[in-house]
């Protein structure tokens, strides 16, 4: 029994100590940059946005009052 709670007691420590210094000292941080999605964006979504309202009239009705 008391062999058990050495190895619990050992792994907790381990997982304790990985957590307080393991990820600084390999240089990794949570404050790295993500890959944004296009869907993401705000610039690709003004983009799309502006070309679309280019692509289409000003005025839908006017069209289907010449026709």
């Amino acid at each position: 029994m008391l062999w058990i709670l050495a190895i619990v007691g050992l792994i907790l420590l381990t997982v304790l100590l990985w957590r307080a210094f393991g990820p600084t000292l390999l240089g990794r941080t949570d404050n790295t940059p993500r890959a944004v999605g296009p869907d993401d964006d705000p610039d690709f979504l003004w983009r799309i946005k502006r070309d679309l309202s280019k692509e289409r009239p000003a005025d839908p009705k006017s069209e289907s009052d010449e026709a």
